[in-house]
């Protein structure tokens, strides 16, 4: 390929990320403020938008909180993704699909597949308030979860998030927004299979979720409730408040529409309430998670154990975007399992800073993230299962 050929697309690339490039959400299909590389038919019947990111990572983790020498270590592409956004006869009627193309996202470790198909979901809009969604996507959970791991302020989500998400599933999802007064509110809800994604077959037991945001001091700059920092740099303080539930009936994985299958299944609840909020550069977000199964042990015939986890957990995270684009942050999370596992699970808290240059707000990114994780909920250093780690990551995508 001529060398000026080259040139010309990579300058297209890098244009298009300069002044397309807004907050990712993965709720409804990115059609609007257009990103990535588009093509729309001459009769305006037919859009397509491609887009990529990938996330390239180096980290390592230490013996105890004592002995600072390496025991585990973390190189590899975390993610590789691709997304194909657009809409067929007319921009109400509208689609979304995302591709996963490395091994950690496509929990090949719990299914023993590769889940290739993380988004795949047609929308339909009734009216600029109100449209559902027919498919695989997320499901209307924790504000943490519903972000796109492209959008957030650490190279990964909580343990909180980690050990008690809702995540994907396919179903029949419906989306209601509307004001009083100054103040927006959503209502979001969805019937699911309750099984995750990409399963060849599911039972009748279904997930039942509902979430209600309100944002009493009106809406955030470019979708800032659902992007971690605040790179809009908010002239106004702004707030979102959010609660959720969902019940999984007769799930058979340890997590829900996550994890391992058990070897029974077993009905899950889980409630979520968390808050986001920004001005000037300063941002604040919390999120409580709690999760409920009524006998999370089970057994197979010969006595081996899978069991659901249950418990609570809180995250917080605080931190400040300076006019420069590099962001200082703090993240502390705990995680408490119930007396039902506590056998199983240890108690965890994390400590973490975070900084990141934005070169191009969280489309491309240099993270690094240095934690301090203390198990049973004791902070000192000789405590045994303590230990320090350090991470940093790139991102680049369009």
């Amino acid at each position: 390929m001529p060398r000026f050929t080259i040139l010309k697309i990579l300058f297209f690339l890098f244009i298009s990320a300069q002044v397309f490039a807004q907050s990712e959400r993965d709720e409804h299909a990115m059609i609007h403020n257009f990103t990535g590389l588009q093509f729309k038919s001459p009769d305006t019947s037919f859009y397509i938008n491609f887009r990529f990111r990938m996330q390239n990572r180096i980290g390592a983790f230490t013996e105890s909180g004592t002995n600072l020498n390496f025991k585990e270590y973390d190189a590899r592409v975390r993610r590789l993704r691709m997304r194909v956004d657009g809409f067929i006869m007319n921009p109400k009627l509208t689609y979304s699909i995302q591709l996963a193309f490395t091994r950690g996202d496509q929990d090949v470790d719990n299914t023993g597949i590769a889940n290739i198909v993380r988004d795949a979901i047609i929308f339909y809009h009734f009216s600029p308030k109100f449209y559902i969604g027919f498919g695989q996507n997320k499901l209307p959970g924790n504000r943490q979860r519903v972000n796109s791991s492209g959008q957030l302020q650490f190279a990964d989500r909580s343990i909180v998030n980690g050990a008690m998400t809702i995540d994907r599933d396919f179903g029949l999802k419906a989306y209601y927004k509307n004001k009083i007064g100054e103040m927006d509110y959503y209502l979001k809800g969805a019937i699911s299979t309750g099984e995750g994604r990409s399963v060849n077959s599911t039972d009748n037991g279904l997930a039942y979720t509902g979430r209600v945001e309100l944002l009493p001091l009106g809406a955030f700059k470019g979708d800032g409730d659902y992007s971690e920092g605040d790179l809009e740099r908010e002239p106004k303080p702004k707030i979102s408040i959010a609660a959720g539930y969902s019940m999984n009936k007769k799930t058979n994985r340890t997590g829900g529409q996550l994890g391992k299958e058990l070897y029974k299944p077993v009905d899950m609840a889980t409630w979520m309430i968390d808050a986001i909020g920004k001005y000037r550069g300063w941002a604040y977000s919390v999120e409580y998670l709690k999760r409920h199964v009524d006998n999370p042990m089970t057994y197979n015939s010969s006595g081996s154990l899978r069991y659901a986890f249950t418990g609570d957990g809180i995250n917080h995270q605080f931190s400040y975007t300076f006019p420069t684009n590099f962001e200082l942050a703090f993240r502390y999370s705990r995680l408490t399992p119930s007396a039902k596992i506590i056998s199983q699970e240890p108690r965890r808290n994390i400590l973490e800073i975070g900084t990141t240059k934005y070169m191009n707000k969280h489309r491309v990114k240099l993270q690094l993230n240095v934690n301090y994780m203390a198990t049973d909920g004791i902070y000192s250093l000789q405590h045994s299962g303590n230990r320090w780690g350090i991470l940093t990551q790139f991102e680049l995508g369009i």
